[in-house]
């Protein structure tokens, strides 16, 4: 049984007649016939009785049995048609994402607000990973749409550069000047510091590449644990500036350059190479770089290009 004898059920039984529901449906009066015809030589049976002239035709007693069940297929297709229709317009589906720690603050609740108040059909999950390389396995093994990465243009998949964001030195304010803060202070230290990431790593041989051999007195998996004990007064930290962008309104710390600095790293948002992205997805990735770029217009030494 093909579905287009199905539809031709439901357009004669609901206009009366095979002309008009031929109308309906786009095709000839032949056509819709003969697909009447080859639906009844299935059933074996007449589906309507046809008194000719004017009259319109009614069903027969099978006729009515099938098109109750040709309703409910008919209000699945509508379903699914308006599923399709809100699918493509970015307005259903569910978005996988992948971020670090500094764009779960930095970036990712100013997107996900924007893109759920136009759509908010839409469901989202977060996968943030301490470590880049597990976000990257994730995204090329089809568990993510899209995850944020640092640095580099992994093999397979395709990024576009969102922020620069540059090592700056948090201490708290009333041991700050308007000075980047030199090598010679963190040599003195004492020094707070993460455990063992990718970006602790960067920062460590930053450090020693300019003269200093970091001796931590407190690490943390917590960038918060990190700004927290900063505040404290147990020492200073060199961090990402992404990662304490909450802070700059805080009186009671400071955030000044490195001298000499670190290289900055590059934000970047990836997908998988060769992968079609669902139009939600689609939109995710232009706010994403929307409110990046605004963040880089309010904190221009954020700004990629500089």
């Amino acid at each position: 049984m093909d579905l287009r004898h199905l539809v031709a059920l439901h357009a004669v039984a609901a206009e009366g007649t095979f002309g008009r529901a031929a109308e309906r449906l786009g095709y000839t009066q032949s056509a819709v016939s003969q697909q009447i015809a080859a639906l009844e030589r299935l059933v074996g049976a007449a589906l309507f009785d046809r008194p000719g002239g004017p009259r319109p035709v009614e069903l027969t007693p099978l006729g009515r049995v099938l098109l109750a069940r040709t309703d409910e297929l008919m209000g699945t297709l509508d379903s699914l048609s308006r599923d399709v229709q809100r699918f493509r317009a970015g307005e259903l589906g569910r978005i996988d994402i992948g971020t670090i720690q500094s764009t779960s603050t930095a970036l990712v609740p100013p997107v996900l607000r924007r893109l759920l108040s136009e759509r908010p059909g839409l469901e989202t999950r977060l996968v943030e990973k301490y470590e880049e390389a597990d976000l990257l396995e994730l995204l090329l093994q089809g568990s993510l749409d899209v995850t944020f990465v640092v640095n580099g243009h992994p093999t397979g998949v395709e990024t576009v550069d969102l922020l620069v964001d540059p090592f700056v030195v948090l201490t708290r304010a009333e041991e700050a000047d308007d000075h980047p803060v030199p090598i010679s202070r963190l040599v003195a230290g004492p020094l707070i510091g993460q455990i063992g990431s990718g970006c602790q790593e960067v920062i460590d041989r930053g450090l020693r590449e300019a003269g200093c051999d970091p001796d931590y007195v407190f690490r943390s998996a917590d960038n918060a644990a990190v700004v927290a004990m900063v505040r404290a007064g147990l020492g200073i930290a060199v961090m990402p500036r992404l990662a304490v962008l909450e802070e700059l309104d805080d009186p009671r710390l400071a955030i000044r350059p490195m001298d000499p600095g670190i290289p900055d790293r590059v934000i970047r948002l990836a997908w998988r190479s060769g992968r079609t992205l669902s139009p939600a997805a689609e939109r995710f990735c232009l706010i994403t770089r929307e409110v990046a770029a605004e963040l880089a217009r309010r904190y221009p030494a954020l700004a990629p290009t500089r």
